[in-house]
C-alpha cells in the first residue's frame, strides 16, 4: 500500500515535494492526426477546416491516472499564406488540473509547386487547479497540503516551424516559453510546495511510401525533450490498407507498446483508435493500459488543388 501511496504522490503532484519540475506535457498516441496540438506552424496545413477531437484515458483502473481531452480547429485563409487555428486542451492527473486555451498562427510558405514550409505563433492561458486536500498522505495533517490552488490563470506562447511534401513532413515546436510556477505556502512555518512548468521541445517527422496500388507504408515519429525528464520518442509503423483503413504498431521509448486503427469513413471523415500497454513503468502492475479515441472532419470550402492528400498527413 505504501508504494501505491508513493506512486500516486509522483504522478499527481506536478507541484511535487517542496519543489520538483515534473514533465506536464500530455501524451498523445494519435500525434499524427493531432498534429496542431504540439505545433502551432501546422494551422492551415490541411486546405480545409478542420475539427479534431481527442478523448485519451491513460492507466485505465489507476485511481489519479491521467485523462486527457484535446479540441482543436484550424484552416487556411483565402490569402494562401495565412493559417489560423484554436486549441482547447483538458487534462485532468489525480487532483490536478489543467485547461489551456490557445489561439494558432501561421505564416505558409510554398517552397516549390509540391513543398510548403509553415512558421508558427501560439498564445493563450492555462487555467490551473490543484485540490490538495484530496492527496493520500501517511501524515494527513500535513500542513503543505491543506490548502488548494483554485483558478491560477498564467499566460503562454508557442512557436513552430513545419515542412511539408507530398509523401513527406517534419517540424519543430516549443509550445510552452513561458515556465511558469505555482506554489503554496503555509503561513504557521513558512514551508512551501512549489511547482514549476517545464519549456517542452518537440519534433515530429513522418512519410508515405506506396508499396502498391491499394497498400502503402506510413512511417512517423515524435521526440519529446526537455529538461526534467529522459529523452523520450514515440515510433510508429502503419500501413493504409485500400487508401481507407489504417493498421498501425507503436513503441515508445522505456513506456509503452501499443497497436492503432483508423478509418476514413468518408474522404472528410475519419476515426481513430488506439491502445497502449505501459511495461517500463512502476504504474504497469496496478493498470489494464491506455485507451485514445480522435474523430476529425474536413470541411472543404476551397476548390483548389492540395497539395497533398489530407487522409495522409
Amino acid at each position: 500500500m505504501k508504494t501505491f501511496i508513493k506512486i500516486i504522490l509522483l504522478l499527481v503532484l506536478t507541484l511535487g515535494s517542496f519543489t520538483i519540475n515534473a514533465q506536464q506535457a500530455p501524451m498523445y498516441t494519435h500525434y499524427m492526426n493531432n498534429t496542431l496540438e504540439v505545433n502551432p506552424a501546422y494551422a492551415g496545413s490541411r486546405d480545409a477546416l478542420t475539427i479534431t477531437a481527442l478523448h485519451r484515458s491513460q492507466w485505465v483502473d489507476f485511481k489519479g491516472a491521467p485523462v486527457t481531452q484535446t479540441l482543436t480547429m484550424h484552416t487556411p485563409l483565402k490569402n494562401e499564406h495565412i493559417g489560423i487555428g484554436l486549441s482547447i486542451l483538458n487534462d485532468k492527473i489525480g487532483p490536478v488540473n489543467n485547461t489551456s486555451i490557445f489561439a494558432d498562427y501561421a505564416y505558409i510558405m510554398k517552397l516549390t509547386s509540391k513543398s510548403k514550409l509553415s512558421l508558427g505563433l501560439s498564445a493563450g492561458g492555462t487555467m490551473f487547479n490543484a485540490n490538495l486536500r484530496d492527496v493520500l498522505l501517511d501524515e494527513q495533517n500535513d500542513p503543505v497540503f491543506q490548502n488548494d490552488i483554485n483558478n491560477k490563470m498564467t499566460p503562454n506562447f508557442g512557436v513552430g516551424a513545419y515542412y511539408s511534401r507530398e509523401r513527406f513532413y517534419t517540424g519543430v515546436s516549443v509550445p510552452y516559453l513561458i515556465q511558469n510556477s505555482y506554489s503554496v505556502i503555509n503561513q504557521s512555518n513558512g514551508n512551501s510546495l512549489i511547482g514549476k512548468e517545464q519549456r517542452h521541445y518537440f519534433f515530429i517527422a513522418g512519410a508515405l511510401i506506396n508499396i502498391s496500388n491499394n497498400l502503402a507504408f506510413k512511417p512517423t515519429t515524435f521526440v519529446k525533450l526537455t529538461p526534467a525528464a529522459p529523452i523520450q520518442a514515440d515510433f510508429t509503423a502503419s500501413f493504409i490498407i485500400m487508401k481507407r483503413l489504417l493498421l498501425g504498431v507503436m513503441f515508445r521509448t522505456s513506456d509503452a507498446l501499443g497497436g492503432l486503427i483508423g478509418l476514413d469513413i468518408t474522404e472528410q471523415l475519419h476515426l481513430g483508435y488506439s491502445f497502449d500497454w505501459s511495461y517500463g513503468l512502476e504504474t504497469s502492475k496496478y493498470n489494464k493500459g491506455s485507451h485514445e479515441l480522435l474523430l476529425r472532419y474536413d470541411f472543404v470550402f476551397f476548390n483548389k488543388k492540395q497539395i497533398h492528400s489530407p487522409r495522409n498527413f
